[in-house]
């Protein structure tokens, strides 16, 4: 039905953060080979149906009927050269097919990666470098693939139905997406003709094939594209009100705390290394990022052992992504806001008389890389005790454990097993 022809530009299109810098560019070349060549293959086969005048054939692909047409005579002797011409053929196209269908899965961790970083999706699946992540992503599209086929009987007929209402309504959305930033650029008064008429053309050919297709095909497969998709949807939108929430809680926590008044002294002889005996009892807290959560476990750390620590250490990760971080200039943006939080840490907590510092370091997962830190700070102040802050509700449901990082729960068990203790204070924001 027309949507297998546009897999590829639907698989740049998603996996346009990943390719060679610079990215625009590359896509621009990338979407420029691959119109021409489907346009040119697909165009051909047309063609080839009409020449050899190919009719449909119970059991067979139009493919197949027409290269049994073409080639399935041909002989070499009494050696039936057409009939093996015509199964490597086939052979080929199912290796082709085997491939493609590959797709979802090399790009859907990225889909669902961006989605997470917007709230639309949990978390967890924000970090695309992460293993773990890329493989509940892969776990979880499996499933739900696993289930179409289950449901459908593996019927093609009623998949590729399925796959093109799912293929021409994230396109409908994508020229739709473009028209709108076309108008805007017409109200900032840059160009915007050539843009809005093409993908208004596109706008209205996609709009066109998914009215048509689920209309026709409403009783043998698109109801159930479109009620999945449905309640996707809804599913997304309440994670995203339930993200708002949290984020409208935690942001009254910063300003609770981030406004404190302390006499920080913003001199740079003060971010000195301390001088701290190695043999103190020392708590080192992990910390992720400057805000009102990491303030308020310093605070409950202080509050829970008043007086107990002679040094206090803050230790944080800063996490590579190999989908966002492309060359040396990203790393030491990275390393350099890494190294920022956690002075403003430090100088809070000397503002207040504690004897601190920080250690960092840079990883492209973060529990394995904070946990070698956490065991070279052991090595290093051996009377240390580990702190980490977690989010808590009042009534914990189900959906929360997905919703939010696990990764203190994860540390925790790790470094135990390392014989390094780690204490998770509790911070209730619901």
């Amino acid at each position: 039905l027309g949507g297998g022809t546009y897999t590829g530009i639907e698989a740049v299109s998603n996996g346009l953060g990943v390719l060679k810098e610079p990215r625009v560019a590359t896509g621009k070349r990338t979407m420029f080979y691959m119109a021409v060549s489907l346009a040119f293959t697909a165009g051909g086969i047309l063609v080839c149906y009409l020449l050899t005048d190919v009719r449909p054939v119970e059991g067979k692909t139009l493919n197949a009927v027409l290269l049994e047409t073409v080639a399935g005579g041909w002989s070499l002797g009494t050696v039936p050269v057409g009939q093996w011409f015509l199964y490597l053929a086939l052979l080929s196209t199912t290796a082709l097919l085997f491939a493609a269908a590959q797709t979802g899965f090399l790009g859907g961790p990225g889909v669902l990666s961006n989605m997470a970083l917007d709230a639309w999706f949990p978390k967890r699946f924000a970090h695309i470098s992460e293993r773990l992540v890329i493989k509940n992503g892969i776990v979880l599209m499996g499933l739900a693939a696993g289930l179409t086929l289950y449901y459908t009987g593996a019927s093609v007929h009623i998949l590729v139905v399925m796959y093109s209402i799912g293929v021409f309504l994230t396109f409908t959305l994508s020229q739709l997406g473009m028209c709108i930033h076309w108008i805007r650029e017409r109200g900032a008064g840059r160009s915007w003709h050539t843009g809005l008429t093409i993908n208004g053309i596109g706008l209205l050919l996609t709009v066109c094939i998914l009215a048509i297709t689920s209309i026709l095909k409403f009783k043998e497969g698109a109801w159930v594209t479109l009620a999945i998709i449905a309640v996707f949807v809804i599913v997304c939108i309440r994670i995203r009100g339930h993200y708002r929430k949290i984020r409208l809680l935690l942001k009254r926590l910063d300003e609770d705390l981030m406004d404190v008044p302390a006499a920080l002294v913003p001199a740079e002889a003060d971010m000195q290394p301390a001088v701290m005996d190695r043999n103190d009892p020392t708590a080192v807290m992990l910390v992720s990022g400057y805000s009102g959560l990491g303030l308020h476990s310093f605070l409950a750390l202080h509050a829970l052992f008043p007086g107990h620590f002679k040094n206090i250490l803050f230790i944080s990760v800063g996490v590579i992504d190999s989908g966002n971080f492309k060359g040396v200039d990203e790393i030491n943006n990275l390393e350099k806001n890494t190294r920022e939080n956690l002075e403003k840490y430090v100088r809070y907590a000397r503002s207040l008389g504690f004897n601190a510092d920080y250690r960092y370091s840079l990883g492209t997962l973060m529990v394995p890389e904070m946990r070698n830190l956490c065991a070279a700070v052991r090595t290093e102040f051996p009377r240390a005790l580990f702190f980490a802050g977690r989010l808590i509700f009042r009534e914990e449901k189900f959906y929360h454990r997905w919703l939010h990082n696990q990764s203190s729960a994860t540390l925790q068990r790790r470094l135990q097993f390392d014989g390094i203790p780690l204490v998770i204070l509790p911070i209730r924001v619901l």
